[in-house]
């Protein structure tokens, strides 16, 4: 069952679907078969995320601010390595031809659209976050006696320790969900057709709103699988970054009319 709404022009917006669970196992088995369809689009884009991990513990070891700086590279490169899955995903589904040039082309094209914008706000968004962060530290542990957690994690095991790490999690997972419903649809949909961020986010938003049950359980899923993917030094991404966002197309596919 679809819900319309329209614009502030009239213009209606994509119609937002009803989702089940048993839609979230047929885009993960639709993401894993695009991977193994045409493995060496995903290797590539998933390897920007990969070698970009270790260049930034190599830059940034040991200096927050190069580690900050390095950062800021992730979420500007993550949108154009999404759209690029999601062009091989979309070719895919149209029967096209699977070619480096249109596949990269499509990506650079992108420069000019829409997606920039949703990388600005996702840069704006790690920002606040790791100001906010900052901010829950000094609230709990500014007064405390701070040792060298290299050599000692004492210091969080004490009550305002445990308050912060959990004030941390509580906070961070309800910045990342709403981070996740903002951008878990506008990003194809901006691929997908001539729509402005604002409104892309805003049905991102809706589609959300009316599925929160089966998007909860797939943020869970993106959560849990790039967390174990991130344990063998990145090297897990190189599968879970591409299925999921092949997965993440045909999720878009279902989500709107």
């Amino acid at each position: 069952m679809a819900s319309t709404d329209t614009l502030s022009g009239g213009a209606a917006r994509p119609a937002v679907q009803r989702l089940s669970l048993g839609d979230l196992g047929e885009v993960m088995r639709a993401g894993f078969a695009d991977f193994r369809r045409a493995p060496q689009f995903g290797l590539f884009f998933s390897a920007v995320y990969v070698f970009g991990g270790f260049l930034m513990l190599w830059v940034g070891a040991g200096h927050v601010t190069w580690t900050l700086a390095t950062s800021l590279g992730f979420p500007l490169i993550a949108p154009f390595a999404a759209a690029g899955l999601y062009e091989v995903s979309r070719r895919m589904e149209k029967g096209q031809a699977l070619e480096w040039g249109g596949i990269l082309g499509i990506v650079w094209q992108e420069r000019s659209r829409q997606l920039p914008w949703l990388g600005a706000i996702i840069v704006i968004y790690f920002l606040f976050w790791t100001f906010l962060a900052h901010m829950i530290f000094a609230l709990f542990m500014g007064l405390s006696t701070m040792t060298n957690v290299t050599e000692s994690y004492d210091v969080f095991l004490t009550l305002n320790g445990l308050m912060m790490i959990a004030a941390e999690l509580v906070v961070g997972a309800i910045l990342a969900f709403l981070l996740f419903a903002l951008t878990v649809v506008s990003l194809p949909l901006v691929l997908d057709r001539e729509i402005d961020f604002v409104t892309a986010m805003l049905v991102s938003l809706q589609t959300v709103r009316e599925n929160l049950a089966v998007m909860l359980v797939w943020a869970g899923i993106i959560a849990v699988l790039t967390l174990l993917a991130l344990l063998p030094w990145f090297l897990g991404l190189m599968i879970v970054l591409p299925v999921l966002g092949h997965a993440t197309w045909h999720l878009y596919r279902k989500a709107l009319a």
